[in-house]
């Protein structure tokens, strides 16, 4: 897709969608630190938007913005073994996901990667579809009990189903004690894990992270006893406990070497994948009922696809491919507001992007926040139009512009998982339910690990007029 792609219609008037401001001209190293600290997309100046590739150093170490598709396909997948994660993101995610698959890096999370797998293919997808549809269902039946109208927070609500989720496809019965946990740790960890002036300034590790591995600890400390207990009952007890998603993995061998994941490596890749099994899902919907919500015309649309093809019962599995235009909202709602805003990665040797020279040791940025939005890459970027992932729209649209899941060999391996799933949630949920904004609440989108409304998403829930209670 091209920035002139006359296939994407236009008729509908366009609100105005948040996004920050990009500061005018240049910052103080001072203001941008604070600026990133509070939301990683806010220090984006408008060059950002417009340039394939942009240089800035920050105490004489430079960093490039990298946003022309191929370049980043170079990074991400044709020289991928120079590029690996960085130091600062290393200090954040590692107290508290250890060595799991979003950390690891080499051989071992090569053999992660292979072990895993096979929990992710699309008939363990079809597997967990009734999951999600029941879940979706019980929070609707919360919903029918609270009278028309009511105001909820919607980024609240859909972080608890998610989590339901998520709980219930990988511990099974412990699911309900897990997902309570969970929510409770995870949201104070990605609040307080914040890089500092430390960090960017380059100073050693034990020294710019004192204090965060206690934060690690205090906040992870009731997660991390009862996923030790679980993993020693199921081992002792393999045959007889469930073959949840828990199960599989530590009954998983690596198909070249036979070896299976110790006990470390199980709980490190469990919370890896409790955090972006439900964090990224919960705010992809968020950000998807605010979009329709500002937009009557799509959710007119949606509503008829989803009664011919439904008809007024629960989604299944099979239903999926009969949902396109439920899909097309969703991929349009990660292309506004992706739930991970940012890639982050640091040359080991030298090497060439978009024709300018990258030092070793350089600092890449890959944003599919600033690639989702590039003037080159999509007709106003700023409107939120489903059709631009219709088929043909998709047929020319470059493979590396689009992100929302990573890309190259380190793509999500829960991306077939989470499309699933939120199709699923919106089928599901708006067959029965509208949702508008709540009058006069705020909507500002900020950037932490993953891409949050600050002010939450306070929105009204009401049923569809002719749609009965179930």
């Amino acid at each position: 897709m091209n920035a002139n792609d006359p296939a994407i219609p236009q008729a509908e008037p366009a609100p105005v969608l948040p996004a920050p401001i990009p500061p005018q001209g240049k910052v103080s190293f001072l203001e941008y630190i604070r600026l990133m600290r509070d939301s990683s997309i806010a220090g984006f100046g408008q060059e950002a938007y417009e340039l394939d590739i942009v240089e800035r150093k920050i105490l004489g170490r430079p960093r490039f913005i990298v946003n022309d598709p191929a370049a980043v396909k170079h990074v991400l997948l044709d020289n991928v073994a120079n590029y690996e994660k960085t130091e600062i993101m290393r200090r954040i995610l590692e107290p508290g996901l250890g060595k799991g698959l979003l950390t690891s890096e080499g051989e071992t999370w090569k053999v992660h990667r292979r072990t895993m797998t096979p929990a992710f293919d699309q008939r363990s997808v079809a597997a967990y579809t009734a999951v999600m549809t029941g879940a979706a269902e019980e929070l609707m039946g919360k919903w029918d009990s609270i009278g028309q109208d009511t105001t909820v927070d919607v980024s609240v609500a859909m972080t608890e189903v998610t989590l339901q989720i998520i709980s219930r496809t990988m511990f099974s019965s412990d699911s309900d004690d897990m997902a309570a946990i969970m929510e409770r740790s995870f949201g104070e960890y990605q609040a307080q894990m914040r890089p500092n002036l430390l960090d960017f300034i380059g100073m050693p590790a034990w020294l710019a992270g004192l204090g965060r591995m206690n934060v690690a600890k205090r906040t992870l400390r009731e997660f991390d006893a009862v996923i030790d207990r679980v993993i020693a009952a199921r081992t002792r007890n393999s045959e007889s406990s469930p073959k949840d998603l828990l199960g599989r993995l530590i009954a998983a061998r690596d198909e070249q070497t036979g070896t299976r994941m110790t006990a470390q490596e199980v709980r490190d890749n469990i919370i890896t994948i409790f955090m972006a099994g439900h964090e990224t899902t919960a705010m992809t919907m968020t950000w998807t009922w605010y979009l329709l919500s500002q937009h009557p015309a799509v959710e007119a649309k949606l509503h008829a696809e989803l009664d011919a093809a439904l008809k007024g019962r629960a989604p299944t599995y099979e239903d999926l491919p009969r949902l396109p235009y439920s899909r097309m909202i969703i991929e349009e709602s990660m292309r506004m507001y992706p739930p991970a805003a940012a890639i982050v990665r640091v040359a080991l040797a030298e090497d060439t992007l978009c024709g300018r020279r990258i030092p070793k040791g350089a600092t890449i940025i890959i944003a599919p926040w600033l690639l989702h939005r590039h003037t080159k890459l999509w007709q106003d970027p700023g409107r939120f139009l489903p059709e631009r992932f219709d088929t043909e729209n998709a047929a020319h649209r470059p493979r590396f512009s689009y992100l929302p899941f990573g890309g190259g060999r380190r793509i999500c391996i829960g991306a077939a998982f989470a499309l699933a799933e939120a199709t699923i949630l919106i089928a599901t949920i708006a067959s029965r339910y509208r949702l508008t904004l709540a009058p006069g609440h705020r909507v500002e989108p900020r950037a932490l690990i993953t891409l949050r409304p600050r002010h939450g998403m306070k929105m009204q829930v009401a049923r569809r007029s002719g749609v009965a209670r179930h």
